[in-house]
């Protein structure tokens, strides 16, 4: 389990593979300069309720993965996280959606690839 560390003290945990996501979007908007809300489902362990936090370009963000292979992406879910980082709720953590295998790719690889 990797972990988002956020304004230097709060950690947050998520699957490697849901942190590369995550790192992707928020980096999107962070290059733009723009501010958001992210908000996720807790895990039942801290009480199966919801949690946001405010991402802003001034608060210092560390994605700290577990692993030591970057995880394929998969475009369909990347796209659905991109949409809802643009909408007034702000980013909306969801289950990965889309064809696993033909619809993933390697980080590194060029756009439109």
């Amino acid at each position: 389990m990797g972990k988002l560390v956020y304004g230097g003290t709060t950690e947050i945990g998520f699957e490697d593979r849901v942190l590369a996501h995550l790192q992707i979007v928020v980096g999107l908007k962070l290059r733009r300069k723009e501010g958001f809300f992210f908000s996720w489902r807790d895990e039942q362990g801290v009480g199966d309720g919801r949690s946001a936090i405010w991402i802003d370009p001034a608060i210092p963000l560390l994605f700290r993965y577990s692993g030591g292979r970057y995880p394929r992406i998969n475009k369909t879910w990347l796209e659905q996280l991109t949409a809802s980082s643009n909408s007034s709720q702000g980013l909306q953590l969801t289950e990965e959606i889309g064809a696993l295998g033909a619809d993933e790719v390697d980080a590194d690889s060029p756009p439109g690839r």
